[in-house]
């Protein structure tokens, strides 16, 4: 199934976003860890936004579902589009990492979301991402 316009421009924003997300680790020798921390709290920021944001229009026009909140529209993907299990509990952590840097930006914060960026974060992001593509490209669904 083709999905529409509007999921596939916020689809070509996260997936710039996440690949900007990515590149942190090519930055690791170059930056200082303060910089370099903080680089990865924002990228982190900006492609949680435009993801959580693509997650709900893609559950609102292709499978009917309404939400509204990350958390929500997480959990929501995760039933709809059957998630592999690995991935439940880095839900609620992600989200959790979204709501400190948003609320209470701290150094030891932006480290911290920095050290789980590879294990955490980044595979759970790209998940959503390739599940969205494929079904977008009548893959999945």
């Amino acid at each position: 199934m083709a999905c529409g316009e509007r999921i596939l421009k916020k689809l070509t924003q996260t997936e710039k976003a996440f690949r900007k997300l990515k590149e942190i680790e090519s930055l690791t020798d170059e930056l200082k860890d303060e910089i370099l921390y903080e680089v990865s709290a924002k990228r982190f920021e900006y492609t949680f936004e435009s993801l959580w944001k693509t997650v709900k229009v893609f559950l609102e026009e292709e499978k009917g579902i309404i939400c509204n909140s990350p958390m929500d529209c997480f959990k929501q993907f995760y039933k709809t589009m059957n998630l592999d299990e690995k991935f439940e509990d880095k839900i609620p952590k992600t989200v959790r990492f979204r709501n400190e840097i948003v609320h209470i930006y701290d150094y030891e914060t932006a480290e911290f979301i920095y050290k789980n960026l590879e294990n955490n974060v980044i595979p759970l992001f790209e998940e959503i991402i390739v599940n969205i593509k494929n079904y977008c490209q009548g893959k999945g669904g």
